[in-house]
C-alpha cells in the first residue's frame, strides 16, 4: 500500500473512464436555497450552461432541480451533462431515483449516477451480492451511463470492501468525495488502495465552504469547529504556497493529487461562478511539492484522529 505523499506519483498514462468530464463541475445546492430569488438561480444555472461545464445535482438540494428544470426549458440545445445523486436502501430504490430525477428534469437518462449505498444495499454490494449484478443490468438498460460511488469516512469500508474483492471493477467509473485542503473524506486505507489502483477521484467542496482565513478567523463561518482548528493548521500552508486566491489553491491542489479529474464547486453568485470556470480551464499547476506534501501530512493525522469517528451530519 501507498503511504507516502502522493504528489510524486504519475497520473494514468491513457485516458480514464472520466477523462471528458469538466476540471470544475457546477454543483447546484446553492440553486436549492429558497432565500434565494427563483429567477436569480435560473440566471446562474444559465450562465452555468453556457460555461459549458457539467453539472452535480441531487433532489436534496431545496428546489434545485426546479431551477434546473426552468433552465433547461430556456434552451434545451445546452442542456449540461449532469450527475446525480442516486441511492439508497435497496436497487429498487435506486432505479425509483434515476426515473425520478431523471423526469424532473425533462431527460432521457443520467449520464453519472452517484451511488449513494445504505442500509442492506451497502452491505449487499460490498459482500458482491446480487446487487452488484442488479446495477450493471440498470447501466446496460441505459437508463445511466456510469456511476460514481460516494465516499464518507463512515462508508470508506464499503468501497475498501468492494475494491479489495474486485465487486466494483467493471462497474464503479470512480470515487466522488470531499477533497480539499481541508478535508478528505476517504479514510487512510482508502486512499491508499485508491492511489494504488489509480482510481479515478471527482473531488467535492472546492473551497471546503469558505475562504481559509475566514473560516479561522470570523466566528460562525466554519460549519463545524473542526473546520476552523484546520484552517488554522493550513493558513500557513497557503500563505506560504504565494498563490493569489483560496479557489485557485484548493482547484490546484485537489488536481494535484492522482486520479483527480475533476472539482465540484457550488456558488450563486455570478462573478464566483466566473472566476471557478476560469480556475478550472487552466492550466492547473500543481501547487509547490511540499506544500502539498505538507497538507497530505495533516490528512493523515485528521483521517486517524477525528474523520474515522465522525457520522452522517457530524462532519
Amino acid at each position: 500500500m501507498a503511504t507516502q505523499s502522493s504528489t510524486s506519483s504519475a497520473g494514468p498514462s491513457t485516458p480514464g473512464p472520466l477523462h471528458d468530464v469538466s476540471p470544475f463541475i457546477y454543483g447546484t445546492t446553492r440553486l436549492g436555497d429558497s432565500a434565494l430569488a427563483f429567477d436569480e438561480r435560473v440566471r446562474v444555472a444559465r450562465a452555468a450552461m453556457d460555461h459549458g461545464v457539467w453539472f452535480h445535482t441531487s433532489h436534496q438540494y431545496g428546489d434545485a432541480l426546479a431551477v434546473l428544470r426552468a433552465a433547461f426549458d430556456q434552451d434545451r440545445a445546452r442542456v449540461p451533462r449532469l450527475i446525480f445523486k442516486i441511492g439508497w436502501n435497496s436497487v429498487a430504490e435506486v432505479r425509483a431515483t434515476v426515473d425520478k430525477l431523471t423526469l424532473a428534469v425533462g431527460i432521457e437518462h443520467m449520464d453519472i449516477g452517484q451511488l449513494c449505498l445504505d442500509g442492506e444495499l451497502a452491505k449487499d454490494f460490498a459482500a458482491g451480492g446480487p446487487s452488484v449484478r442488479a446495477l450493471h443490468d440498470l447501466r446496460s438498460a441505459g437508463r445511466v451511463g456510469r456511476y460514481v460511488l460516494q465516499v464518507f469516512p463512515w462508508t470508506s469500508h464499503v468501497a475498501l470492501a468492494a475494491l479489495r474483492a474486485g465487486h466494483a471493477r467493471g462497474l464503479i467509473d470512480g470515487y466522488i468525495f470531499y477533497l480539499n485542503p481541508l478535508q478528505r473524506f476517504a479514510t487512510n486505507p482508502l486512499w491508499d488502495l485508491l492511489l494504488e489502483t489509480r482510481s479515478p477521484i471527482i473531488a467535492m467542496r472546492t473551497v471546503a465552504g469558505g475562504n481559509v482565513h475566514d473560516l479561522r478567523d470570523v466566528p460562525g463561518a466554519a460549519w463545524k469547529d473542526y473546520l476552523r482548528v484546520r484552517a488554522g493548521e493550513v493558513a500557513p500552508l497557503f500563505e506560504r504556497a504565494n498563490v493569489a486566491a483560496w479557489p485557485e489553491f484548493c482547484m490546484r491542489f485537489a488536481h494535484g493529487l492522482p486520479g483527480v479529474c475533476a472539482s465540484v464547486g457550488s456558488t450563486a453568485r455570478l462573478d464566483r461562478l466566473a472566476e471557478l470556470v476560469q480556475i478550472g480551464r487552466g492550466p492547473l499547476p500543481p501547487l509547490d511539492a511540499e506544500v502539498s506534501a505538507d497538507i497530505e501530512k495533516l490528512q493523515r493525522r485528521w483521517s486517524d484522529e477525528l474523520d474515522v469517528h465522525g457520522t452522517p451530519g457530524s462532519m
